[in-house]
């Protein structure tokens, strides 16, 4: 068995800019050392809610587990360059093939390619046409997962420009549906295999939209 750390770390950022606090020095002999965090429940490495998209539709903590954890199938599309609308072909070229129910990781492995601490990871990625949205809701999948800002408007956001939306295709088209958005995962280029298990637990924060997550995949653990 192999566990692969998918997570983004959360430290210093110039989108989020979380307050990372600590209370205390045992060297001082205090006798704990405590640390604060407070930042957006949409930074990172997280898991969006219906509610974040959706009017009056469920918040975070009423996600089942079994949506975020389970068997999982990895599109391998590490050879898509920057600037890239993804089209339903490359998507059907990239899937490995599986089960209704699967969760689908989206592996582009922008990390490598853009530094995702740096203003050009948000604005030069590829993105999904909605044609490659409802492709994938036709799969029937419990969870989307994605490495790379998978909405071409997310890159406005840095700008403040707010466009209607149903440019948000995944949003509007898979979330609306039901399929949980796994947002902002790394170190897909780490993967080897392209059928694994993956945990993207949120934490269980009441009446919040969304929830940072500790996400990772377990190969090799005969499923």
């Amino acid at each position: 068995m192999r566990i692969v750390d998918l997570s983004m770390p959360v430290s210093e950022h110039f989108r989020w800019q979380p307050e990372i606090a600590v209370k205390g020095d045992k060297s001082a002999g205090d006798q704990f050392r405590v640390t604060r965090l407070a930042t957006t429940c949409h930074g990172f490495t997280h898991v969006d809610a219906q509610a974040h998209f959706i009017d009056g539709a469920p918040t975070i903590e009423a996600t089942p587990l079994e949506q975020v954890v389970g068997r999982c199938r990895v599109f391998d599309l590490s050879a898509l360059e920057a600037n890239t609308a993804i089209e339903p072909a490359a998507l059907a070229a990239a899937d490995p093939g599986g089960e209704e129910g699967d969760i689908l990781l989206l592996a582009t492995q922008w990390d490598l390619k853009r530094d995702y601490q740096t203003r050009q990871f948000w604005t030069e990625a590829p993105w999904l046409t909605r044609e490659a949205a409802q492709w994938l809701l036709e799969l029937k999948p419990r969870a989307l997962a994605v490495d790379f800002p998978q909405d071409y408007p997310i890159r406005l956001l840095l700008d403040n420009v707010r466009v209607p939306d149903e440019e948000h295709v995944t949003h509007d088209i898979l979330l609306r549906a039901g399929v949980t958005l796994i947002e902002y995962v790394v170190n897909t280029a780490a993967l080897r295999e392209k059928r694994l298990l993956l945990c993207a637990a949120p934490l269980k924060i009441v009446n919040a939209d969304g929830a940072p997550a500790r996400v990772f995949a377990i190969e090799g653990d005969d499923r």
